[in-house]
């Protein structure tokens, strides 16, 4: 078994992912899948390459996204269309007179498309849970690190307080010292001038 990866990506590695993710789109497949394989390539796990995917890759590709989500209906609508000519005629005319008077043609046709409708919202509805739980991941991070930061901000707002007592006690200090050196300097001025008086 070999070891996980845990070094920071490089742009090959996200392109790499972006690539897998995109055709995993196109395909019908899920995101979750394509995490798996890019990481057996990558030697990375596929909660790795789903936080980086939804963290960093995802933003920069959002246009590719929406063309690999038309080029996924498009390409669902070719096998309709595919599947409905390649019937046999018999097939067809089942489909178009089940009894007397109970389906026609259209209608046949119209469950279907509505069915493949349901199929692609139940998909996009399971992206977007695979995403919620990869972001509820990336949230529960990003609550730790704050608290952390939170933590070092009062310790170093703490400091700081602490500093500037330091500083104000050094002000006052350097204050005193000049003052007295003033002092001094005027005694010394005044016994020089009394020495000159007496001379």
């Amino acid at each position: 078994m070999s070891s996980t990866r845990q070094d920071a990506w490089t742009h090959d590695e996200d392109l790499l992912l972006a690539e897998y993710v995109l055709r995993y789109i196109r395909e019908g497949g899920t995101q979750l899948q394509a995490f798996d394989e890019v990481g057996k390539q990558l030697t990375r796990t596929a909660a790795a390459c789903g936080f980086r995917w939804n963290s960093y890759v995802r933003k920069q590709y959002k246009s590719g996204i929406e063309l690999a989500k038309r080029q996924r209906k498009e390409r669902k609508q070719n096998q309709q269309l595919e599947s409905i000519e390649n019937q046999e005629p018999n097939e067809q005319e089942q489909n178009s007179f089940v009894e007397e008077g109970s389906v026609v043609e259209g209608e046949q046709k119209g469950t279907e498309i509505e069915f493949s409708v349901i199929v692609e919202y139940l998909q996009d509805l399971f992206e977007k849970a695979e995403n919620a739980g990869l972001q509820s991941e990336e949230i529960k991070k990003y609550e730790e690190s704050i608290k952390k930061l939170e933590n070092q901000l009062y310790y170093l707002a703490s400091e700081n307080e602490k500093l500037l007592k330091d500083l104000n006690s050094v002000q006052k200090d350097y204050k005193a010292l000049l003052t007295i050196m003033e002092r001094a300097r005027k005694m010394v001025e005044l016994k020089e001038a009394d020495s000159e008086q007496k001379v």
